[in-house]
């Protein structure tokens, strides 16, 4: 026992300068892919730092650029054979997608390949020299340094991984293991490895409990132990986690890092998935990174966290495969949060609790007469104080009707609790996770606060005492006339 945690110590040592962090991965089956610069958009909006990509996607580099998000790159599973058995293909790879793009570009790691063993075993004979190749090619470009190679791996490669400490890796893969390991180690790389505990709970016929699987808090009777270390294990994470050191370790590799490159929750399954469900996904990954970002570590590392990539950014709906491989997403494709994460107390990360980051704002190409009386009905019976839409005030410019209608629905849609319907406004509203804010306009719910004007006394329809511009009233239509199609309008945010 003394002697493991020396061991142990010696280890924590070589980790411990390393922070980690929380990424998020973004896949692209999706029916209605959001341009590049929205994707962009929404990782701004929602503070996110670290993005995997599956590929190398021109357009989505581009529009990271000048942006310090720190990004993974990837090369296909379909390139690696190519890229393999040639030399100069990697240089031309790295080339075209590193060279190119860095550093306005701030990438920071290559992912070669994913799960190549169990998903590609045929490539598998080409992994260790792809890898070398695309390292090469960053060692004459001189990115070296800035950039890490290695390629994630399924937990499913490790045999026996409870207890952790008689984990390893599966035997008949040694040949690429051993020299895969060696070079990680030589190049100050990771082992990346997906996690999935939603799997290993499924697949545990009942043995692994639900809330081991979700990170809750277990009392000390009810974690796992580890006879042979006497380390005791709160959840599936951590234990796949030490699993992985400890292979590395029958293998007698003992100064490799871990990253884990994809881990989460469905929030939606068939009839034979309940557990894939809104509340378990908003548990396991609010958890997570709490976890993560809170050092807590794992038991053979202890304060020592590792850096996570969150599966996913967006629902997929063109994955094959049950409903829950479409379900895995923080956002839908507008960029709405999916469910609400709970991350009071664990640092800057997804704009905290996404539920307080939702913004209703005018239709891009609106038809401006269908703007103009729903901002009508806004400011008259549905009581928005649009005090500050008027001349001299904040959010006077830019003085259109789309962006005074954008301040009046967001204002409504606060107002109303963000309750479902209420940023619909005839069809010419949409709800988004970009802060519409802009200069001393600070639009309701920014930061959590009200809006500018959102306490005073809300103006009445006929009046114009209150001294937003008359049109507001009038436009291109009577009083009564505005009055009927506001009435139309408020019956029909609630159908």
């Amino acid at each position: 026992m003394a002697l493991f945690l020396l061991l142990l110590l010696a280890v924590s040592t070589v980790f411990a300068d390393d922070d980690a962090y929380i990424g998020v991965n973004i896949g692209t089956d999706l029916s209605d892919m959001p341009h590049p610069t929205q994707v962009v958009a929404l990782l701004k909006a929602q503070q996110i730092r670290h993005v995997r990509l599956y590929n190398a996607d021109r357009g989505m580099l581009l529009a990271l650029a000048n942006t310090a998000i720190k990004v993974a790159i990837s090369v296909p599973n379909e390139q690696l054979l190519g890229i393999g058995q040639s030399n100069s293909t990697a240089a031309n790879w790295v080339s075209q997608n590193v060279v190119a793009h860095y550093p306005a570009t701030n990438i920071t790691t290559i992912c070669v390949g994913s799960e190549v063993l169990t998903t590609l075993p045929n490539a598998a004979r080409v992994l260790v020299s792809s890898l070398k190749y695309i390292q090469s090619a960053l060692v004459a470009s001189n990115l070296d340094r800035q950039i890490k190679v290695s390629t994630p791996l399924s937990s499913s490669i490790i045999l026996d991984s409870f207890p952790p400490s008689q984990a390893f890796f599966n035997r008949s893969w040694n040949p690429v293991m051993v020299p895969l390991l060696s070079f990680l180690q030589s190049s100050g790389s990771s082992l990346m490895l997906n996690i999935y505990p939603y799997y290993d709970y499924m697949q545990s016929n009942g043995v692994i409990p639900l809330d081991y699987a979700l990170f809750r808090p277990l009392p000390s009777n009810k974690e796992a132990v580890d006879a042979d270390t006497l380390l005791h294990y709160s959840n599936v994470f951590d234990a796949m986690v030490d699993a992985a050191y400890f292979a590395m370790a029958d293998l007698n590799f003992t100064n490799i890092p871990v990253m884990v490159t994809e881990s989460g929750w469905p929030s939606k399954g068939d009839s034979g998935e309940p557990d894939a469900n809104l509340d378990n996904a908003n548990t396991y990954n609010s958890n997570l990174i709490k976890h993560v970002l809170n050092k807590t570590g794992t038991p053979k590392h202890p304060g020592i966290s590792v850096s996570t990539y969150i599966y996913e950014l967006y629902n997929e709906d063109m994955k094959p495969g049950p409903l829950s491989e479409k379900n895995w997403g923080l956002f839908d494709a507008n960029g709405v949060p999916i469910y609400i994460l709970h991350l009071t107390g664990s640092g800057s990360v997804l704009a905290n609790d996404t539920a307080n980051q939702t913004y209703c704002t005018a239709k891009d190409g609106a038809d401006a007469k269908m703007l103009q009386a729903a901002l009508d009905w806004a400011c008259g019976p549905g009581k928005v104080n649009c005090l500050a839409l008027r001349q001299g005030q904040p959010c006077y410019e830019p003085d259109t009707v789309a962006a005074h209608a954008t301040y009046a629905f967001d204002t409504y849609y606060q107002q109303m609790g963000k309750a479902s319907g209420t940023c619909d406004f005839n069809g010419v509203a949409t709800i988004t996770t970009t802060n519409p804010s802009h200069g001393s306009c600070v639009f309701p719910g920014s930061n959590g606060k009200n809006g500018t004007f959102l306490n005073s006394t809300a103006p009445s329809l006929n009046s114009t005492s209150s001294g937003f511009p008359a049109r507001y009233m009038h436009g291109c239509a009577s009083t009564s006339a505005i009055v009927a199609v506001g009435i139309l309008s408020w019956f029909l945010v609630f159908l």
